[in-house]
């Protein structure tokens, strides 16, 4: 399935009893809640307490918070306002921990290709760390209590990132998309709501939480996956045995390997081709694995924060054709 799941997403939502939702906290509230929340991660009975770093919102310039939306770390509502907020966040950034976006905490756990189980084992496990030493807003018939009531109940949203070029290129999304929301499943933009899709990436989670338990979302979430996959699958088989799709792969790799100048959504587009032929067996020779990577590195701001200074847009798409040339030769 990793030719078309490309990472596993397990988020948890949940607030401390007796402070109102941050949405109602003033900055000296927030302040609290940042420090009870770090306090429990780092003295916590965990080995994961030291592989934490805490960072605060209102220290970092805005390329660097806008990196750390693009990699998908964190939301660009919690980035829209910095002040009273904080990110723990791990070494390898699988692990992190937003404190007083919509609620007090947004847990989350990225892992690499299809692993729902594995993924909530480990956001489990942070989330027993945590209430072993903070008291979580519970209800007995509502479940974890959250500020916006979709989230009620679990608390949890998991979602995939998918690839899905075959099933966008046949116009299968919209379709497909209908579908899903009658399965309490929801498909969007690789960052999620109100994002567009670029380069084929798609973000599959569930949308209910409430009257059902996280082993029964994430098997229902997994079941839809193996079917997306199975249909993505079929689409490329068919789509693969156009001259004319092999004939854009092949130019594809061309370009992304020679290009002086590329900009964000060319890149994108040029790479979800790359991959598509990787996968199909056309191309031996690139590793699948930098692809990936590539597709996130070659974001605007992650670009500039990578080179270590402010880039203008012209200068971006320089370095950016620089950076694909010397991962894909």
């Amino acid at each position: 399935m990793s030719n078309v799941v490309i990472s596993t997403r397990i988020r948890l939502a949940r607030n401390l009893k007796g402070y109102p939702f941050p949405c109602k906290l003033n900055l000296q509230g927030r302040e609290e809640v940042i420090e009870k929340v770090r306090d429990a991660v780092k003295n916590g009975n965990s080995v994961l307490a030291d592989d934490f770093s805490f960072i605060k919102m209102s220290g970092l310039d805005p390329k660097q918070s806008v990196s750390l939306v693009e990699k998908r770390l964190v939301s660009p509502e919690f980035i829209s306002d910095p002040e009273g907020r904080a990110l723990l966040l791990s070494s390898d950034e699988s692990l992190s921990i937003m404190i007083n976006e919509e609620d007090h905490i947004r847990l989350q756990v990225i892992t690499k290709g299809l692993s729902l189980e594995q993924a909530y084992d480990t956001a489990d496990k942070l989330d027993t760390l945590l209430d072993e030493r903070l008291e979580f807003a519970f209800d007995e018939k509502l479940g974890y209590l959250t500020q916006c009531p979709t989230n009620l109940g679990t608390g949890m949203r998991a979602s995939v990132m998918l690839h899905l070029p075959a099933l966008e290129k046949s116009k299968a999304i919209s379709r497909i998309a209908g579908s899903l929301s009658k399965l309490g499943l929801t498909i969007r933009g690789a960052h999620g709501e109100g994002t567009e899709p670029k380069g084929a990436l798609y973000q599959l989670s569930n949308q209910v939480t409430l009257g059902i338990s996280e082993k029964a979302a994430i098997e229902n979430l997994k079941n839809i996956t193996a079917q997306l996959v199975s249909q993505e699958e079929q689409a490329r088989d068919r789509l693969c045995k156009s001259i004319d799709v092999r004939d854009t792969i092949s130019r594809s790799l061309g370009i992304l390997r020679s290009s002086l100048v590329i900009s964000h959504d060319e890149a994108l587009q040029l790479l979800s081709n790359v991959r598509l032929g990787i996968v199909s067996g056309q191309l031996e020779d690139v590793d699948i694995g930098s692809v990936d990577k590539l597709m996130t590195d070659v974001e605007p701001a992650t670009l500039s924060v990578n080179a270590g200074k402010s880039l203008s847009p012209h200068d971006r798409d320089i370095e950016r054709a620089k950076l694909i040339r010397s991962v894909l030769n």
